[in-house]
C-alpha cells in the first residue's frame, strides 16, 4: 500500500474492512511486489483473521469479496493456511512471461494491454541464444534498480522465448527464485535489441560483470508482463525453513 496512490493490496484490504470491520484482518503480506503497470495473474496473498471471523466468514468471503472489489482486482481462491505460511518469504520460485509482437500492423486491439507491439523483426533463435547466458545463479546488478543494503544475487532457473501465435506473437518464460525491482523489464528489454540483431546474442550476459546498473540496457515497459505463478514447498513442514533461509542476505559466489 502506497499513500495517495491506488494499489492492489490498499484495494484489497479496504474491501477486507468493508467486510469484516477495521483492524480485523491484520498482516497483508503479498509473495511480491510488481511495478506500477505490470499484470498478475498468479499472485498470492496471505493475511491474518481470528479463527471465529474465518468461521463465520470464510464460506462466503469470496463471493462477497467478487461482489465488492474493483473490477480490475479478483480473488480467484481462498484457503486456510498452516502458522508458518508466509506469502514472501516461503515461496521458492516466481515466475514470469512477457508477451511481445513483431507483426507489422502491432498488437491485436483485445491485447493491447498486455502485449507489446516491437517495431522490429525479432528471431526467436537470437533471443534465445540471448536467455541462455543468463541462466544461473549472477549477481544481476546491472539489470536492477538497487536498494541500500540489499542483494542483487539471484537465481534465474527458467528464461526463454517460443511463438505462440501466427500472428507474431512471442512469450519470454522468466523463472527465479526471487526478483530484484526493475529485474525481469531489464532482462527483457536486454534480449529484445539482441533478438532483433542489434546487438549480439552474447551481449545480455556479458553484462553481469558490472556491479551498478548498467544504462546501456533499457527497460521494456510494464504492460507486457504478467506474474503468472508462485511456487511453494509441497511440505507444509517445510515452510519456515524455507522463509528462514529467503531471509538470508546472499552474496556473490567467488
Amino acid at each position: 500500500m502506497q499513500p495517495e496512490r491506488r494499489t492492489v493490496a490498499g484495494s484489497l484490504l479496504a474491501v477486507l474492512e468493508q467486510i469484516l470491520g477495521a483492524g480485523v484482518a491484520t498482516g497483508l503480506t503479498v509473495a511480491g511486489r510488481t511495478d506500477a503497470g505490470v499484470h498478475a495473474t498468479g499472485q498470492v496473498a496471505h493475511v491474518d483473521l481470528p479463527d471465529a471471523v474465518w468461521a463465520a466468514t470464510g464460506p462466503t468471503l469470496l463471493r462477497r469479496l467478487g461482489g465488492l472489489l474493483p473490477g480490475d482486482v479478483r480473488v480467484t481462491a481462498l484457503a486456510e493456511a498452516p502458522a508458518e505460511f508466509d506469502a514472501r518469504f516461503s515461496a521458492t520460485f516466481r515466475r514470469y512471461q512477457y508477451r511481445v509482437t513483431d507483426a507489422p500492423w502491432g498488437a491485436e486491439p483485445l491485447r493491447r494491454r498486455d502485449t507489446l507491439a516491437w517495431p522490429r523483426t525479432l528471431d526467436v533463435g537470437l533471443l534465445n541464444a540471448a536467455a541462455a547466458g543468463l541462466v544461473g545463479e549472477h549477481d544481476f546488478a546491472a539489470f536492477c534498480k538497487r536498494k541500500e543494503n540489499a542483494t542483487t544475487v539471484r537465481e534465474v532457473t527458467r528464461l526463454d522465448w517460443h511463438r505462440v501465435a501466427a500472428d507474431g506473437v512471442l512469450v519470454a518464460t522468466v523463472q527465479a527464485d526471487a526478483f530484484c525491482q526493475a529485474m525481469v523489464r531489464s532482462l527483457v528489454g536486454a534480449m529484445l535489441v539482441a533478438g532483433d540483431g542489434r546487438r549480439p546474442p552474447e551481449w545480455p550476459a556479458a553484462q553481469l560483470t558490472r556491479r551498478e546498473r548498467s544504462s546501456a540496457v533499457t527497460v521494456a515497459p510494464p504492460h507486457g508482463l504478467t506474474l503468472v505463478e508462485v511456487g511453494y514447498p509441497a511440505d507444509p513442514g517445510a515452510l519456515a525453513a524455507r522463509a528462514a533461509a529467503t531471509r538470508r542476505l546472499r552474496v556473490p559466489a567467488e
